[in-house]
């Protein structure tokens, strides 16, 4: 649906551990013929942490994206953490990255906007409709997400998908005659796949403090086959509603900026009809990020001159919830 609020981009970042995972490492620890991953999942490589917490990685990835704004932390107005997982229980990673930011005593507002895998487009969402109402003037939003210490290794074809990143941007509303900003947005859920992608743990319906606490509980699920069924029922609607014609179609969109779910999941895009060569990956040699997946792919598609600015990109993505969501901005 149309929205046209005033948003604009002016500070990307993104921080990559140094670990380099190839799929044949895995291979090996699941007991996998060789080959298997990339065939399945499509992914040659991932990197995984080595010690760093999620925050430290947020952190890392917003003095990229404030240096290019030629903003001071200090002159941020708000911090969005938009992660799909979490650094900690209590408190809230928000405070976390703006302390790892140096502002710990600063007062300056942060906190999360989670929707799992769509957390990054669904903050960048929020952030428009509050630079619009005046209410801040300088806004980072941050995903960071380190998923590999939580991988269910009897369930390789999850345990191999995923990978550890961190991306940000920084955002102000775009000033008048400025084309940047979100033209449409829609977010849709669907609480009937809730089951399909979990993880179990970490609440209170599980806490590990009660009796006969189930440590697999506090690994990733994920019914892939199932995932797939559900959103190929919903996602050509999904797209007619995001913006009419785009299920047969790219329209006016010069790029599309997708969440890398998987292998198949990227495939699906094949239906809608839309270039190839307009889509951009990261999955073969990131993995799936969770909700840092799609702002580390941004990052990349701008970073290699394929989305310029006055260009419109669609962001859009299925998470657990199941939730779909997409944006077409101008960049």
């Amino acid at each position: 649906m149309e929205v046209t609020l005033p948003l604009k981009i002016i500070g990307l970042g993104r921080y990559l551990p140094s670990r380099i995972v190839p799929s044949s490492e895995l291979e090996t620890i699941c007991g996998l013929s060789t080959g298997w991953v990339e065939q399945r999942n499509g992914v040659s490589e991932r990197r995984w942490v080595s010690g760093e917490t999620s925050s430290f990685m947020a952190a890392e990835a917003a003095r990229e994206a404030l240096e290019e704004a030629c903003l001071a932390p200090g002159e941020l107005n708000l911090i969005i953490n938009a992660s799909g997982t979490a650094e900690q229980a209590i408190p809230d990673t928000g405070a976390l990255i703006q302390r790892q930011l140096g502002l710990g005593r600063s007062g300056i507002p942060a906190f999360s906007v989670h929707n799992t895998c769509l957390s990054f487009i669904t903050a960048l969402d929020v952030a428009a409709n509050y630079l619009n109402s005046g209410r801040y003037r300088n806004i980072l939003i941050a995903s960071s997400d380190i998923s590999s210490c939580g991988i269910n290794l009897k369930e390789p074809e999850s345990a191999s998908l995923v990978g550890d990143a961190a991306a940000a941007v920084v955002v102000t509303r775009s000033s008048d005659g400025d084309r940047s900003g979100i033209h449409h947005a829609h977010f849709k859920s669907y609480g009937d796949g809730a089951y399909l992608t979990t993880i179990m743990g970490g609440g209170s319906a599980h806490h590990p403090a009660k009796p006969g606490h189930n440590p697999d509980d506090d690994l990733f699920r994920m019914d892939g086959s199932a995932v797939l069924r559900m959103v190929r029922g919903i996602d050509e609607q999904f797209l007619e509603e995001l913006y009419p014609g785009l299920s047969k179609s790219l329209l006016d969109i010069d790029v599309v900026v997708p969440h890398q779910s998987s292998k198949v999941g990227l495939l699906l895009l094949k239906r809608y009809g839309w270039p190839e060569g307009k889509i951009i990956h990261t999955l073969p040699w990131l993995g799936n990020c969770v909700a840092a997946s799609i702002p580390a792919t941004l990052y990349q598609a701008v970073r290699e001159g394929r989305l310029q600015r006055g260009q419109k990109a669609l962001l859009v993505g299925t998470g657990a919830g199941l939730s779909i969501g997409g944006l077409i901005i101008s960049f």
